[in-house]
C-alpha cells in the first residue's frame, strides 16, 4: 500500500498485520475525527488533521527509527478510542479531564478489547494484553517533556500542515534524530533547541491559545445540550465528526438554544478571554519538550545547558487558564 503522507511524502506499507489493521472500521473511522476538536472554523483553514493521518505517522516513525514491529502496531493503533471532536469531549464527559485531555486513555484497554483489534493482533501472534500496555513501547509513548513517536508525529504535523515550517525544515529535524537505548535523542544542540521553540510556538499558537478554549468549550457545550435532550447517544460520539452533525443539523429549527450553541461551534459568535469579565473558566494541557542531544558523545538535556529552557518549563509546562466569556 502506498500512501502519500503529508508531513513524510511516500510511505510504503507492506507489513500484513499492518494492512489489516488499517482495513479495519475501528481504525478507519479516525479519517473522519479532527485530531485538534473543531479546527476549521477556529484555525480559518481547510487543513484538517485527522487521527488516522496521525495514527500511520506514529507507525511510520516507530518503523523509521527501527522499532519492534509490536511497537509500530502500538503506535498505529494508539488513538483508536478518539471519539468525535477528539478532546473536546474530555470538558464534557466523566471520566474525562479538560486539565489533562486523557479520556481517551482512560477508555482505551477496554474500547480496544470490544473492537475486532484483538483478534487481528492474536491472529499474528501478538498478545493485546502486551500490545495495550504503555510501559513496553517507550519510544512511542514518554510523559512530558520527554520525546516520543506520538509526540514528535503530532508536532510535526501540525507544523506543516499550517505551515510553520517547511519540508526542508521537518526532513533537517528527521534527519538530526537518532534513537539510543530507547530515547529519541538530536545529534546537536542547535537542532534540539530549533525543535523545542517550534514546539513551543505550537503550543502557543493552537494548543493553549484562547480559540482553543473558546472551542472546546462550544464543542462541548454543544454536544452536552444534545446528549441532555436525547438527540444523541453516548455511542454516537465515537462515530465521526460529521456523523454527529449531520445527526443534530436536523434538531436546530425546534431547538433555538442548540442552534445558538452550534453558531458557537461555527465560530460564528465573538468571544473573549479576560479575568475581569467572564463566564467560564477553561483549563487546557499546556505542551512542551525538553530534548536530549548528543555533545560529544554525551547526553544532555536543553535545560541543562539552556537556563533560559529551564525557566520556560518551570513556568509555562503543565496547564493554561483561558478566563472564556462568549458574546452572543
Amino acid at each position: 500500500m502506498l500512501i502519500f503522507d503529508r508531513a513524510y511524502g511516500q510511505i510504503n506499507i507492506t507489513e500484513p498485520i499492518i494492512l489489516e489493521l488499517l482495513a479495519s472500521p475501528f481504525l478507519r473511522r479516525l479519517a473522519g475525527v479532527d485530531q485538534g476538536g473543531h479546527t476549521k472554523p477556529y484555525w480559518r483553514t481547510d487543513q484538517i488533521i485527522n487521527r488516522l493521518e496521525h495514527s500511520i505517522g506514529v507507525y511510520w516513525l516507530l518503523k523509521k527509527y527501527d522499532a519492534p514491529l509490536a511497537e509500530q502496531v502500538s503506535g498505529l493503533i494508539h488513538d483508536v478510542s478518539h471519539s468525535a471532536f477528539s478532546h473536546s469531549i474530555d470538558y464534557i464527559l466523566e471520566g474525562g479531564d479538560g486539565k489533562e485531555q486523557n479520556h481517551q486513555d482512560n477508555i482505551f484497554a477496554e474500547f480496544v478489547r470490544n473492537s475486532d483489534l484483538p483478534a487481528i493482533l492474536k491472529k499474528y501472534d501478538l498478545d493485546p494484553d502486551y500490545i495495550l500496555d504503555d510501559k513496553n513501547f517507550p519510544l512511542k509513548e514518554k510523559p512530558l517533556p520527554d520525546l516520543c513517536a506520538d509526540r514528535i508525529d503530532y508536532s510535526l504535523r501540525t507544523a506543516i500542515a499550517y505551515e510553520d515550517i517547511s519540508t526542508d525544515n521537518l526532513q533537517e529535524i528527521l534527519n538530526n534524530l537518532i534513537v539510543k537505548d530507547n530515547f529519541w535523542i538530536f545529534k546537536n544542540l542547535a537542532t534540539a533547541k530549533k525543535y523545542a521553540e517550534l514546539f513551543r510556538l505550537l503550543n502557543t499558537n493552537y494548543y493553549t491559545a484562547p480559540h482553543a478554549g473558546a472551542m472546546h468549550q462550544a464543542v462541548g457545550e454543544y454536544l452536552r445540550h444534545a446528549l441532555e435532550r436525547g438527540y444523541l447517544e453516548k455511542a454516537d460520539l465515537y462515530t465521526t465528526d460529521r456523523e454527529v452533525l449531520d445527526k443534530l443539523a436536523v434538531f436546530h429549527d425546534s431547538d433555538p438554544e442548540l442552534s445558538r450553541l452550534f453558531t458557537r461551534i461555527d465560530n460564528k459568535i465573538k468571544f473573549k478571554d479576560s479575568q475581569k469579565n467572564y463566564d467560564k473558566i477553561i483549563h487546557l494541557k499546556s505542551r512542551l519538550v525538553d530534548p536530549l542531544f548528543l555533545d560529544k558523545n554525551k547526553i544532555n538535556r536543553l535545560s541543562e545547558v539552556v537556563p533560559e529552557w529551564k525557566e520556560i518549563l518551570k513556568n509555562e509546562l503543565g496547564h493554561k487558564t483561558i478566563y472564556l466569556k462568549f458574546i452572543d
